[in-house]
């Protein structure tokens, strides 16, 4: 039996492919829609009180908005390396245009900020941990590297074998060490030589005082919604490289992303300072050019 906290692909009414709310979620802040255009075809939408960033997951297109266009370079697929991301703050209509399938990843939010784009060649690629917790991380929307009122989201590569988001951690208080935070997992698998479906496997834990118990067989257009709780580790089937786009946002007045690992675990950490990075990571050198 799935948990109500899963999504599978496919749930969702045109023209999304994923249509995840704040209402549907049972929470506050965080959303996230997918939406597949064919033939150049465009659709029309609102920011209303939310604040989003667009960004092609396969193909490109357009984004329109306030007498303004913000071109979408295509990438073949999310292994390809970064994209072009467009930000729109709240309160306005867009139009969004192209062949592909586009993710808009959103967030409640209070204060007004400029639409502007991000080229994919301007976003920061870093390589975290190693050894076989080796993952590549796209930077495009996190606290610290994009200004937004509340909206933080990256994109994350796990070479086929490795575990990511681990050791598990979480972020739901807002503490001196922790911020709260409500996630959205968004995954794709790579498939194998012969077209084989990949797949992968995600868990979410919580505490005595919180419990949540999720363990989840994931595999392309996906979603795990994290509400609170420890998640970790994203584990990607051997032969079968994983993505995620992590979306997140609270109800806290900064906007950072401070975490803390499950203490059983955190050790493993301070394995990595004799490990190399795994020598496939990048898996796609960085674009170049705007």
């Amino acid at each position: 039996m799935h948990s109500k906290l899963y999504v599978p692909a496919g749930s969702a009414a045109a023209p999304f492919t994923v249509d995840v709310t704040p209402e549907t979620a049972g929470w506050t802040e965080s959303s996230l829609h997918v939406v597949e255009l064919g033939d150049g075809r465009s659709v029309e939408l609102g920011t209303g009180d939310t604040e989003v960033m667009i960004l092609p997951l396969a193909g490109g297109g357009s984004v329109s908005c306030g007498g303004e266009t913000f071109e979408l370079a295509p990438r073949a697929s999310v292994f390809d390396g970064p994209s072009d991301m467009v930000y729109l703050g709240i309160s306005q209509t867009y139009v969004l245009s192209g062949s592909g399938r586009f993710a808009i990843c959103g967030a409640k939010a209070k204060n007004a900020f400029p639409n502007r784009r991000v080229a994919a060649a301007d976003v920061s690629v870093e390589l975290r941990g190693a050894g076989n917790c080796s993952r590549q991380v796209h930077n495009f929307g996190t606290a610290g590297v994009f200004e937004a009122d509340s909206l933080i989201a990256c994109e994350v590569i796990t070479p086929g074998g490795n575990w990511s988001s681990y050791p598990a951690h979480k972020h739901d208080e807002n503490t001196p060490t922790q911020s709260e935070l409500e996630e959205i997992y968004y995954f794709e698998i790579a498939g194998g030589p012969d077209g084989s479906r990949g797949f992968g496997y995600h868990r979410v834990y919580g505490t005595p005082d919180r419990p949540i118990e999720v363990l989840e067989e994931v595999r392309t257009g996906d979603v795990v919604l994290v509400p609170h709780g420890y998640h970790g580790p994203s584990v990607a089937a051997p032969g079968y490289h994983m993505y995620y786009l992590n979306v997140m946002a609270g109800p806290g007045a900064e906007r950072a992303w401070k975490i803390v690992d499950d203490p059983e675990h955190a050790w493993l950490r301070g394995t990595w300072d004799d490990q190399a990075v795994d020598p496939r990571l990048p898996l796609h050198a960085p674009r170049t050019g705007a």
